[in-house]
């Protein structure tokens, strides 16, 4: 998957769109130490529950959207930012359109 290109201004927000009923991922960059990716869910569209080998830091862009972690519900929004633990189950699901910046570091 192609990244983004380096020592460029990135207005991240405005570098991806919805699609009607879907999903959009970008690969901001990527590396051995992790990677970045950007993400556009339409309203109602999620990530089934599962669990990574690393902690994942999201960061809302635009929208709304309802996080679970170990069960418990985390309503985030624009500006909001979360991180799921490495091993603990997690979901989301997006309660209107949003936009979110994930970060994964393996470590």
């Amino acid at each position: 998957m192609e990244t983004y290109e380096k020592a460029r201004c990135i207005a991240l927000e405005a570098s991806i769109d919805y699609t009607a009923g879907g999903v959009v991922s970008k690969q901001v960059t990527k590396n051995e130490a992790g990677n970045i990716t950007l993400f556009a869910f339409d309203k109602g569209q999620g990530l089934s529950e599962h669990t990574a080998n690393f902690d994942a830091f999201v960061q809302v862009l635009d929208g709304e959207v309802e996080i679970r972690i170990d069960g418990q519900p985390h309503h985030l929004k624009r500006g909001d930012c979360i991180i799921m633990p490495a091993g603990h189950p997690h979901s989301l699901q997006a309660t209107e359109r949003f936009k979110m910046l994930l970060t994964m570091i393996r470590g």
